[in-house]
């Protein structure tokens, strides 16, 4: 048996990229009956049916290093969240929103804010500062005068990173900055409701020639979080997580309870406001998905 990872799965076929090429693979019939079927990002165990044609069956999927389920791939190592500056205009709550899911599945945080050459409101370095205060890389772009196009480039090389944010924000158009023979689909924004329209229809592993490995899918903005535990959604911030075991009380929901220190440190201006909101809000949803 060869050694692979799957790069594309459509249909029940699979492309599994090995030292000996690409092959075109479906799945045994014992992988058939199992619940765990393979996704983009597995490395296998393939059979090889027809040489020539590059033919296969994918035989054993091997243990999986980390895994996302929205979009499905696994053994992602790096999350690149993409925002646009204007267009449409950012919204810092769901940003967070995405950096809480990203957090708890243990993956790297880069936040990427792009469409800098349309910042008419010069946004950009108030939201650079909130999220490098916290300790996150943020790279700023613009696909109009490749802003950014070395540091990006240079922050994909030896990892697999996944593409998150809105649609709309650029995300394929950066990787079309990146590397141009990728020719990726661009989504328009529609003028009336300042949103893009999904132009990447399926998960799909791609090569990055100057290192790197990055996921284009659809379907990673609208999450659902509320299988977080809420006494443990403070480690998934990182400034309350740094700060909490100070206050008085062990289970401190950093809300409505005396002597919070993280509290202290929003009054003292040491926390932003934006980030203890999108807290409070992600807090308020989880309680209310666990009545039902």
């Amino acid at each position: 048996m060869i050694r692979g990872f799957i790069l594309k799965g459509i249909a029940g076929t699979y492309v599994v990229r090995t030292k000996k090429g690409n092959f075109t693979c479906e799945i045994t019939g014992k992988i058939k009956f199992e619940d765990d079927r393979p996704i983009v990002g597995d490395f296998v165990l393939i059979e090889v049916i027809n040489p020539e044609e590059k033919l296969a069956m994918i035989a054993e999927i091997l243990p999986r290093k980390t895994q996302l389920h929205r979009p499905k791939v696994s053994n992602v190592s790096q999350a690149v969240i993409v925002f646009a500056l204007k267009n449409p205009d950012p919204h810092l709550h769901l940003l967070d929103h995405i950096i809480t899911f990203v957090e708890y599945s243990g993956l790297k945080t880069l936040i990427c804010f792009n469409k800098a050459d349309i910042d008419d409101d010069q946004l950009v370095d108030d939201y650079r500062r909130i999220y490098e205060a916290i300790g996150y890389t943020v790279i700023v772009t613009s696909t109009k005068s490749e802003q950014g196009k070395e540091e990006l480039t240079k922050a994909l090389k030896n990892e697999i990173s996944v593409f998150a944010g809105p649609s709309g924000v650029g995300k394929s158009s950066l990787l079309n900055m990146i590397q141009p023979n990728l020719q990726l689909k661009t989504g328009e924004i529609s003028e009336k409701i300042k949103r893009g329209k999904h132009t990447t229809r399926h998960t799909e592993l791609i090569s990055l020639k100057k290192g790197g490995w990055v996921v284009d899918t659809p379907g990673f903005a609208n999450l659902d979080i509320s299988f977080i535990k809420e006494e443990n959604l403070s480690q998934y911030f990182k400034e309350i997580n740094k700060w909490g075991h100070q206050c008085k009380f062990n289970n401190c929901m950093h809300t409505n309870e005396p002597k919070c220190v993280v509290k202290k440190k929003l009054e003292a201006k040491e926390m932003t406001r934006s980030r203890y909101d999108s807290y409070v809000l992600i807090l308020k949803e989880i309680r209310e998905n666990r009545r039902f």
